[in-house]
């Protein structure tokens, strides 16, 4: 059969029509299918190797740091810092910002948490942003702001009236408070996330001790990691962005996206980059590049965990890489030529930012995990014609893949899967990505991530209602599941035709999509 392809014509008679047809197909893939797959193929291959290459400098300079003892953050002496601080008794106004919206399951826990802090009570304002469209939940709310405040808390419970600029607006918002214009330094916590008591006291003095210290960030530690599988393979996937992306741009350049959240900012430095914009959905990222042009520094406390909550529905883990995705694409198209042109930054931290930060794995680091291993390989098994170098489709993308999840070494033994399931979540990543560097439709699409606290072990006890699933219907993803036909199409193909076995890596992406096509990922919450 193989042979129809590449042997040479036999003469056939005037009404061999499968003849015809086959000779048809050859041309065509020559003419129409080759060419353009060939340079598809040498984009996609460019774009791993620079892939590749950033992964590698990355693990070179985390282990050098490592090593050398020489991180950002332990340059600083911080015990003597806080000695000083207590003798001295100068603390400064601190400001703790909780946005949120009809955080229902969280709301008590992320308050509760922030009003335990240890920090001098009059030195500390606690602000929570709510702009619930919940009545009774707003009730609940206050209702829980009133308990703290007769323990002692100076807490101020604010409300709007709309949702303009979304968390950006609300933070905005509140830094325009009378009571604010005392105050040194905002902390932002997202509602799900439970800072330990003595988080002040391990964040703050570093901006004392540095002037040109903008932001001091804390990485995130997970409380329902171990839910269900998704959650699994999500902490895979953030351990590399904390231990390895914030900690070599901190060491490096001084410069790091902030998270949104369990962070330090130096007030002055908000206001010196412009303020909170709502300009894209990434306004935390947007707000650290800006202050990173005026030439305000960062640092990543590396070894101060916040407890948080990770996604543990499919819907919501959508909603939120859509955000993540397309928001820095469309802040790098808007920011662009600002970037190049600023004159107070050095020439390596614009490449830094632009090419490393955003091109690189933001945009190409997408891209490359779906067009590459899951459209281009698989046409180009069926086109014998183009020859696919084995050591950029099998050995770059396995080192990469290694690089990655060896920092989470506890869910080694789910490597197949992350795999198969980071090769799902692309295809979604990379129509972000597109739409926000086209600032398309959707572009500034905001769903906040539905945060389920407690909830699901509280009620594990409860009889759940008669229908706890959605239907069938409602579960399917149509993009998905043609996927998983396209890849199960090639993989019966290679079973025929092919020599390479790729059909065993094809068979398993095609599962892979067709259970999340079926919305079998994740948790199911009872309607």
């Amino acid at each position: 059969m193989r042979n129809l392809f590449r042997g040479e014509p036999e003469v056939k008679s005037a009404y061999d029509f499968s003849g015809s047809f086959t000779d048809m197909w050859r041309d065509m893939r020559v003419s129409m299918v080759i060419p353009p797959l060939t340079v598809a193929i040498c984009i996609c291959v460019t774009m791993s190797i620079m892939m590749f290459i950033e992964r590698v400098y990355m693990t070179v300079v985390l282990l050098l740091v490592k090593f050398t003892g020489k991180k950002k953050y332990t340059q600083y002496k911080l015990e003597a810092l806080k000695e000083d601080l207590e003798q001295n008794r100068r603390y400064p106004m601190v400001l703790v910002q909780i946005p949120m919206f009809n955080e229902k399951e969280v709301y008590k826990l992320s308050i509760g948490s922030v009003c335990s802090l240890t920090w001098p009570s009059d030195r500390l304002v606690v602000q929570v942003l709510d702009d619930s469209t919940n009545d009774v939940l707003r009730t609940l709310v206050e209702m829980e702001c009133k308990k703290w405040i007769q323990r002692g808390v100076n807490v101020k419970y604010e409300t709007r009236n709309n949702r303009n600029g979304y968390k950006a607006g609300a933070l905005r918002e509140g830094l325009t408070k009378d009571y604010v214009l005392d105050c040194e330094f905002v902390v932002i916590f997202d509602a799900d996330f439970q800072p330990d008591k003595d988080f002040l006291w391990r964040t703050v003095p570093y901006l004392l001790e540095n002037p040109e210290l903008a932001l001091v960030q804390a990485r995130w530690k997970f409380v329902n990691a171990d839910e269900c599988i998704m959650t699994r393979l999500q902490e895979m996937s953030l351990a590399y962005h904390f231990t390895v992306e914030q900690e070599v741009g901190s060491s490096t350049c001084q410069f790091f996206g902030f998270n949104g959240t369990a962070g330090v900012w130096r007030i002055k430095a908000i206001e010196d980059a412009g303020g909170w914009k709502d300009r894209t959905t990434v306004e935390d990222m947007d707000l650290a590049v800006r202050a990173s042009l005026k030439g305000w520094k960062f640092v990543f406390v590396g070894d101060l965990d916040v407890k948080n909550e990770l996604p543990s529905t499919f819907k919501a883990y959508r909603y939120q890489q859509h955000r993540w995705s397309c928001g820095p694409a469309n802040l790098l198209r808007k920011m662009t030529k600002e970037i190049i042109f600023c004159e107070r930054v050095s020439v390596w931290k614009k490449f830094h930012v632009i090419y490393a930060f955003f091109l690189v794995r933001k945009i190409i680091a997408h891209w490359v995990t779906f067009f590459f291993y899951c459209v281009i390989i698989p046409i180009s098994i069926m086109v014998p014609e183009v020859h696919l170098p084995k050591p950029i489709a099998i050995y770059i993308p396995a080192t990469i893949t290694l690089l990655n999840s060896s920092c989470t070494l506890r869910s080694m033994h789910l490597l197949v899967l992350w795999i198969l399931f980071e090769n799902v979540m692309s295809f979604h990543r990379s129509k972000a990505t597109i739409i926000g560097l086209l600032g398309a439709n959707r572009v500034n699409e905001w769903v906040v991530t539905e945060k389920l606290g407690n909830a699901t072990k509280q009620k594990s006890n409860v009889r759940p209602p008669k229908r706890s699933r959605p239907r069938l219907f409602e579960r399917l993803l149509f993009s998905e599941l043609l996927m998983g036909l396209f890849l199960l199409y090639v993989a019966c193909y290679d079973i025929i035709f092919g020599k390479d076995h790729m059909f065993i890596y094809l068979l398993l992406q095609a599962t892979a999509f067709f259970v999340v096509g079926v919305g079998y990922v994740g948790i199911t919450v009872p309607n």
